[in-house]
């Protein structure tokens, strides 16, 4: 039969908290005898129940036990103190040391910046005027490397415009020759009609139609 999984909680029946003591406090004697025994520890078990009364199990003195265990704790205490005290300095310390680096930051910053230097000597003097030359130098590399890039997005920007350009010149050239052979196929086409009338007006033999111009030109004449 498969036990069932025990709460952790106060056991309400008296009767049955009393069973449960007493199977319970069997089975962690017999198991601190065993460790004792199994392992060669120095193990020390007390237990009060309910109502008060006294269980306890010691593979030797108990009160060399209890001795050797206030010691121990109070060894630990000690230590932990130490260790304590310890970090305590070691911080202080170091808000001391970064106090002290913020300072000296701080002197040297008004220095480069041309403030406090009464009481620099010579060779503070040229160490100062070594690192603002070389900043210098950093700065002005970075300066030429910016108008590089620079230059060159110009550039970049320069060569897709042409290409822009000459992509609207084939365009409008392509739209212009276009537009002149639209122009060129209407004038033949009006030509063409044109060929077409006088064609229609004049019908015969060119000598009959000399003939005919000449005798309307005597009647108007007339």
């Amino acid at each position: 039969m498969v036990r069932g999984k025990t709460q952790m909680k106060r056991i309400e029946n008296a009767t049955s908290r009393q069973v449960t003591f007493s199977k319970r406090r069997n089975g962690l004697l017999k198991k601190a005898f065993e460790l004792s025994v199994l392992c060669d520890a120095e193990v020390a078990l007390i237990i009060f129940s309910p109502r008060g009364k006294l269980y306890e199990f010691s593979n030797c003195s108990m009160n060399k036990t209890i001795d050797r265990y206030q010691n121990r704790t109070k060894d630990l205490m000690s230590s932990n103190s130490t260790a304590i005290e310890d970090v305590q300095l070691e911080k202080e310390y170091d808000s001391f040391s970064m106090t002290k680096k913020l300072e000296h930051l701080e002197v040297c910053k008004r220095k480069l910046l041309g403030d406090g230097l009464d009481l620099c000597s010579i060779d503070e003097l040229q160490q100062l005027e070594r690192q603002l030359e070389r900043s210098l130098s950093k700065i002005r590399s970075r300066k030429y490397q910016m108008l590089k890039d620079e230059i060159m997005k110009l550039k970049e920007e320069e060569k897709m415009l042409l290409e822009e350009n000459a992509a609207l010149q084939i365009k409008v050239i392509s739209e212009s020759s276009k537009k002149q052979e639209s122009n060129q196929r209407s004038e033949s086409s009006n030509h063409e009609e044109i060929m077409d009338v006088e064609t229609e007006l004049f019908i015969g033999p060119p000598e009959r139609r000399s003939n005919n111009n000449n005798n309307n030109n005597n009647n108007a004449f007339l």
